[in-house]
């Protein structure tokens, strides 16, 4: 399919992919709001250093922490802006609310904005029109969009249905989305029709539910045609964060060239640490 965007946004999608190859591998660091913290604020600076020395495509992070990262470290990573967001302390978890926009991300020097939206939740139509408001920003401002979009919610029964995962990639695709991030289906060879309906990248979220090494979780996305990954919980909650991004990144690019933040392989980051 032929798609046309804005030459500001074809050069950011570019960023995206930072190998070129059309494969993402993104971690998501955006927890802290509906989980609470995942490090130290005191180690978070050596997490983010561990996600982009591994080989991270990009990460996702809420506007507030971007704030707090040395824009160095980010040369070699792209820096996505998450907009939504909720806490396990309200009245419907499922809920969704913008708390920042496009702007503030252009603002922050972002790669792409992320928005999350459940299909099938009490709230679902609200997160639709914040979804369509968000694209018609994206669209203004010539900034990449991600949809982290899931069947959760009370009328969902299976969210791993293949029909229903498809209908949530369209969906995210109709509303001006340009990559779609969201759950691997069962069986997993039924995620190949999934990304046979998608007129936009999918990339699947989170590594499953830790049966299965993440090695294996990688290699069966791609196998089905998924266009990558966005693990987020199984990277920082991981022994060596760095060693996991690698080895995934190892499976989506191919063998890993030198680490760019490390100093004796990659003279050229002499100065960032």
């Amino acid at each position: 399919m032929t798609r046309t965007s804005s030459s500001g946004k074809s050069l950011r999608l570019a960023r995206l992919s930072g190998h070129g190859d059309g494969r993402y591998l993104f971690v998501p660091l955006d927890h802290s709001v509906s989980d609470g913290p995942i490090t130290t604020a005191g180690a978070f600076d050596t997490l983010i250093r561990g996600v982009v020395g591994g080989g991270a495509d990009g990460i996702v992070v809420h506007k507030g922490r971007a704030r707090v990262i040395d824009p160095e470290v980010l040369a070699e990573c792209s820096l996505l802006v998450h907009l939504s967001a909720s806490t396990p302390h309200g009245p419907d978890v499922n809920a969704k609310v913008l708390v920042g926009d496009v702007e503030d991300a252009i603002r922050l020097g972002a790669d792409a904005v992320s928005v999350h939206v459940n299909i099938g939740s009490d709230t679902e139509a609200d997160q639709l029109t914040d979804l369509g408001a968000v694209a018609a920003a994206c669209d203004r401002w010539g900034m990449p969009l991600l949809a982290m979009i899931y069947p959760r919610g009370p009328r969902v029964t299976d969210p791993y249905d293949p029909t229903l995962l498809s209908h949530v990639v369209n969906i995210a695709a109709d509303l001006g989305v340009d990559i779609v991030k969201t759950v691997l289906a069962s069986p997993v060879e039924s995620m190949a029709e999934v990304v046979a309906s998608s007129p936009i990248p999918i990339i699947v979220a989170g590594g499953g539910d830790g049966t299965a090494s993440l090695a294996d979780f990688a290699a069966s996305a791609l196998s089905v045609g998924c266009s990558g990954l966005a693990v987020g919980r199984r990277v920082f909650g991981s022994p060596d964060p760095r060693a996991t991004v690698r080895e995934l990144a190892g499976i989506l690019h191919g063998p890993a060239g030198p680490d760019p933040l490390n100093l004796i392989t990659s003279p050229r980051m002499a100065g960032v640490l």
